[in-house]
């Protein structure tokens, strides 16, 4: 790492050079090849994947994905001759588009069922020549604009569907990453007090984080990458991306006012706090990855997507930053810093105010910080017992957007259900099953949840038959989940008994409460993994059992806590509808796997960066007290305002107004808070002041067949530079020995 360091260090111009060159590059390649992202929920074995195959096999005309223009009146009914002439000339229009591939109208024989039956609510089927992944954003907004043309006083026009979305995706995109950098800004300076050390994180982030989108785009050609994962990246590559060039410059200005020359100071930073970032992004890398374990699609996307960001943040925060250290010089300190060592000689910096308060109060109060912060978790803890895992749909967009608008004026006019209708897709062969499927159609329709079933029309020769059953309930609803597990358990096995029939329960809802049921059955799995690979590193790491043990407790911990926020804000909708993210509704199914891979190498951050400085002290001292003191003042100031900058990152894509951005980022931001600010900060120092030297126990059988790694290795002493009329002189700073 050094000599990459110092290698960087003295080709600054052809470093940086390179960096513009390849984020020119990437950026032009994927101006002209453009995205094709694709939002693949198909969950393989499962009945709603059975089903979907089994209609896009039948049905390949109606491949396309599928939206709906409803309208209503204030008065009067859609039937009168204004609201027809106005509204067949509008649907007739559409029709025209290249995009679209036909159009049922409601006043159309194959529509006479989509009218209300007060008569003031109406809808038509827009059925396109392809998906809404593959239709550009202005194809979406002309067939919107075209449908809403027809907006009259007293008439309504609302459009809903995948390709209605497209045109209401990052509306306020833009606004969320300059609050989050502004935000962040404002926390660096504060910490540095220099304009220049306040840039250098800033830039590093933007370079890496817009090289990682555009490339994000470009493979999206060659790998179903859903659009979410190219947002959900910039979102995380922002915060790790400040985050490791603020504990580098951190550790580069120490160096600076121990009276290091630039270039050795940069050399020691990137070969201390350099091996700490590529340990923590490198855990978050395996993390990630590990979600293609869970071998769905949709997740696949994701985690290639921010494995990709985070390595390129990484990988700037070894070259670019170096680059950018060399090229600032000791302007990265202060003015105050810099006239300092000329007047007083160089020191190291010393731990003052607040942080060494802190250390005190600790040491004092361990008993009770720790009953405190594990009070504290446990409230907070307690509304993950009652999590429940879904998909969002457009009942839970903003009430301003026209998909929301459409999907309130659907129930209104037709029920709730309506907006989720679930397919019996079945595969008839024998003699009796037709029969047995009308059989079937009447038993369903005898149910108490179930408001109507349609059978659509099917080829004389088909094999493959749909019956579509509307549900009394909402889509996210408990009791339709009930009803889909009742129909697939009870109805349809006694429908079948007898007969070749083969029926599956599909449709939209029945593929997202089965993506959710398989996440369900896999997130212990992937707890257990990513818990276990953090006490491995840190066994490693430490060479202690409980370090790693009580860090594997206290990252659960912290999971739970953060889950729990998002339950009470978005599950039970305390302040979904402030955050202007729509009403209550189940949590993103995928999300908790996620966040506990992205949580998992953050925390490794602040533990690695925390217990790293206690160990070497205990090495040095074998002092516990001391060593959880002296660790908790040299690292406390730094940990809380990378968690400031995090926190501010996350929480500042709420402005984008997406429910599914807004949980992630309220769930990191909530996450990051209680991890800095109660777990090290409180939590990990007091459990370490009252355990003692317990904290350091290994048997000695283990200790020998342990490999070393040295997260961050020791400061080898450098030789004074030669004196520099220019500057102050600089002598070698006092080191100490580590592990």
């Amino acid at each position: 790492m050094a000599t990459l360091a110092r290698w960087c260090f003295r080709h600054r111009l052809l470093v940086l050079l390179m960096w513009l060159v390849t984020l020119g590059g990437v950026a032009v390649a994927s101006q002209s090849a453009g995205s094709a992202y694709a939002s693949v929920f198909h969950v393989p074995d499962t009945e709603s994947g059975k089903a979907q195959d089994l209609v896009k096999a039948a049905f390949p005309e109606s491949a396309g994905d599928m939206d709906t223009v409803v309208w209503r009146v204030d008065e009067g009914t859609v039937r009168d001759a204004a609201v027809r002439e106005r509204m067949s000339a509008s649907l007739e229009r559409i029709d025209r588009l290249d995009t679209v591939g036909s159009v049922t109208s409601p006043y159309s024989r194959a529509g006479a069922a989509q009218i209300s039956r007060d008569g003031r609510t109406a809808y038509a089927r827009i059925t396109y020549h392809k998906t809404a992944d593959e239709l550009s954003t202005d194809e979406a907004d002309s067939v919107v604009d075209t449908a809403t043309e027809a907006r009259t006083e007293g008439l309504r026009v609302e459009v809903s569907g995948p390709v209605a979305e497209k045109t209401e995706e990052g509306e306020a995109g833009s606004v969320a990453e300059v609050v989050g950098l502004v935000a962040a800004a404002i926390v660096l300076y504060l910490a540095f007090g220099s304009l220049p050390a306040m840039l250098l994180p800033l830039i590093s982030a933007l370079f890496s984080v817009g090289t990682g989108v555009m490339s994000i785009k470009l493979l999206s050609h060659v790998a179903d990458v859903p659009e979410l994962a190219a947002t959900l990246s910039t979102l995380i590559g922002l915060g790790v991306g400040i985050d490791y060039a603020l504990f580098i410059i951190t550790r580069h200005r120490q160096g600076l006012k121990s009276g290091l020359a630039p270039e050795e100071a940069a050399v020691r930073a990137l070969n201390t706090s350099g091996r700490a970032v590529l340990f923590a992004g490198g855990t978050v890398c395996i993390a990630l990855l590990g979600l293609l374990a869970l071998r769905l699609e949709f997740l696949t996307g994701v985690a290639i997507a921010t494995t990709l960001m985070v390595v390129l943040t990484m990988a700037a925060s070894v070259t670019f930053m170096p680059a950018l250290l060399g090229l600032f010089g000791m302007r990265v300190l202060s003015r105050r810093e810099r006239r300092r060592p000329a007047a007083e000689g160089p020191r190291a910096e010393q731990p003052r105010g607040l942080a060494v308060r802190w250390a005190a109060l600790v040491q004092r109060r361990p008993v009770t910080l720790l009953t405190t912060a594990s009070v504290v978790l446990a409230v907070l803890t307690l509304p993950f017992f009652s999590l429940r895992l879904g998909i969002s749909d457009q009942g839970n967009r903003p009430e301003s957007n026209t998909t929301r608008q459409a999907y309130d004026m659907l129930e209104e006019g037709f029920g709730p259900g309506f907006n989720g209708p679930l397919q019996l897709v079945a595969k008839v062969g024998g003699p009796g099953d037709q029969a047995a499927l009308q059989r079937l159609a009447g038993t369903v329709r005898k149910d108490p949840d179930v408001a109507a079933v349609v059978s659509l029309p099917a080829r004389p020769d088909a094999t493959t038959a749909v019956v579509q059953v509307i549900p009394r309930t909402a889509p996210q609803e408990e009791a339709t989940s009930d009803l889909i597990a009742r129909l697939r358990d009870t109805t349809i096995p006694a429908a079948e008994r007898g007969t070749t029939l083969a029926v599956y329960v599909g449709g939209q809802t029945a593929t997202f409460d089965d993506f959710a049921t398989v996440m369900i059955g896999k997130l212990p799995w992937f707890v257990l993994i990513v818990v276990a690979l953090g006490f491995l590193l840190l066994l490693v790491a430490f060479r202690s059992l409980v370090i790693p043990l009580t860090a594997a407790v206290m990252n659960l911990l912290a999971a739970g806590a953060s889950f729990g926020v998002l339950v009470a804000l978005f599950q039970w909708g305390r302040l979904s509808g402030p955050l202007g993210v729509g009403g209550a509704g189940p949590v993103e199914a995928f999300l908790p796997t996620i966040m506990l891979a992205v949580l998992f190498g953050l925390s490794m951050d602040y533990q690695v960066f925390l217990v790293s400085r206690v160990h070497e002290e205990w090495v040095h001292s074998h002092d516990n007290s001391k060593a959880v003191t002296v660790g908790l003042t040299n690292t406390s100031r730094v940990i809380n305002a990378a968690a400031l900058i995090m926190i501010c990152v996350f929480f500042a894509f709420v402005f984008r107004k997406e429910r599914i951005i807004s949980e992630f980022g309220v769930g990191l931001a909530a996450a990051v808070a209680l991890d800095a600010f109660i777990i090290r900060t409180m939590l990990v120092p007091a459990v370490m002041r009252v355990l003692g030297a317990a904290n350091w126990w290994l048997p000695g059988w283990l200790d020998k067949r342990l490999p070393h790694l040295a997260v961050e290795p020791a400061d080898p002493p450098v030789p004074a530079p030669a004196a520099d009329p220019k500057q102050s002189p600089a002598t070698p700073a006092p080191t100490q020995p580590r592990t």
